[in-house]
């Protein structure tokens, strides 16, 4: 099982973001840790499965006093059956935090850092709402060397309205020259109800190109191979052996619990989602809040029937590039071949070139990547 701690809070909201994020809001962080420690004692008396990692996200979990992290990371592995070798990871944004808070950090056991880049262009950070420069994610990625983090990812984001694709290339060479294990290239999707699509909106910056985005993409993945770096994932390249674990739980539609506001969660057949606000899950976790889910933070949730369970395990493990849905592991979970269950699509997908059969494996072809969405949405009830 993974387990995933959602820190909402940021300096800043940036252009794009849409996630539950707050800015503002120093006066519920201790609150807040309080809680969410608290809904994972609740969890951890519920659940018994061995947590084999665990993941800080956000938000910017760095914007938080170490001490507070320390909190909620120590009270998850004394509830939880944490394995000794678990990868734990913390999103982390440059210049949010100094050498002496990595070392902390990394002394708290993390042992896994991802860090949101997201361009090598300053005008590209700065249209994206970033409060780093190109110069601050250099330092950040020395400093988290000097502080003893040997695993370390970088996110990028291409399809940015005015980048080109040497732009994009310039981000590329610059992001290999600091020798991250792990790279994740996002490509921009307008949010509804953020700044940047409201910009695009009304005109102020030219909208993206969807066939630029796809040569930006080739190239990247054509650079990647180069430098040595495997595809493992539609949006993810590593260095041999440093795939991020927690991600592929949820591609392999593994068991996950969610810690926080807006946090979800899936085990047992059920999925549910805590509330967003801030100040509501701190009161719901504080008060025992009854509901029908496993946690008083939940807002809402659902039953998992076997058509949908089937359905997501295709779509989320054909983004898997090279493991893609094996024959062994589908039969095993669901007792049906794959030709049982989706003969006629699976080869309706092959004669259109965007499936294929490898060593007993369903994968995207080179061409389905490209319209993964496409593919996922046909398998779904």
């Amino acid at each position: 099982m993974g387990l995933y701690l959602h820190i909402p809070f940021c300096q800043a909201k940036c252009s794009y973001c849409d996630f539950n994020t707050y800015t503002g809001l120093g006066a519920l962080y201790q609150p807040y840790a309080e809680a969410l420690t608290c809904e994972g004692r609740w969890l951890a008396s519920r659940f018994s499965h061995p947590v084999a990692t665990l993941f800080l996200g956000g938000g910017t979990p760095t914007v938080l006093p170490v001490e507070l992290l320390q909190t909620m990371l120590s009270a998850c592995l004394d509830a939880f059956a944490v394995a000794g070798d678990a990868e734990i990871t913390s999103e982390a944004n440059p210049g949010t935090f100094s050498l002496e808070y990595l070392r902390a950090l990394r002394n708290l056991g993390v042992n896994r850092l991802s860090l949101g880049a997201q361009s090598f262009e300053e005008q590209e950070l700065a249209m994206l709402g970033r409060i780093h420069s190109v110069d601050q994610v250099r330092l950040t990625v020395d400093r988290a060397r000097a502080a003893g983090f040997d695993n370390l990812g970088l996110d990028l984001i291409y399809g940015l309205p005015n980048q080109t694709l040497t732009s994009w290339q310039r981000t590329l060479e610059r992001a290999l020259a600091l020798i991250p294990q792990h790279l994740s290239l996002y490509c921009l999707t307008l949010e509804e109800e953020t700044p940047l699509h409201a910009w695009v909106s009304h005109g102020r910056l030219p909208a993206p190109d969807p066939d630029l985005a796809a040569d930006m993409y080739e190239a990247a993945d054509e650079r990647l191979a180069q430098a040595g770096y495997q595809q493992y994932e539609i949006s993810n390249w590593s260095l041999p052996g440093y795939e991020c674990a927690h991600n592929l739980t949820y591609w392999r539609n593994r068991p996950y619990l969610g810690l926080g506001a807006g946090a979800h969660s899936s085990s047992g057949g059920q999925r549910w989602w805590n509330v967003r606000p801030v100040h509501v899950y701190i009161e719901h976790i504080t008060k025992g809040n009854p509901t029908l889910w496993p946690s008083p933070g939940a807002e809402d949730g659902e039953v998992i029937d076997r058509s949908l369970e089937m359905g997501e395990t295709m779509m989320l493990g054909l983004r898997l590039t090279h493991e893609g849905v094996t024959e062994a592991n589908f039969r095993q979970r669901f007792g049906l071949s794959l030709e049982q269950a989706y003969g006629d699509l699976i080869q309706k997908l092959d004669k259109s070139g965007l499936l294929t059969w490898r060593d007993g494996r369903l994968c995207l072809t080179r061409r389905g990547r490209l319209l993964g969405n496409q593919v996922f949405a046909q398998f779904l009830p």
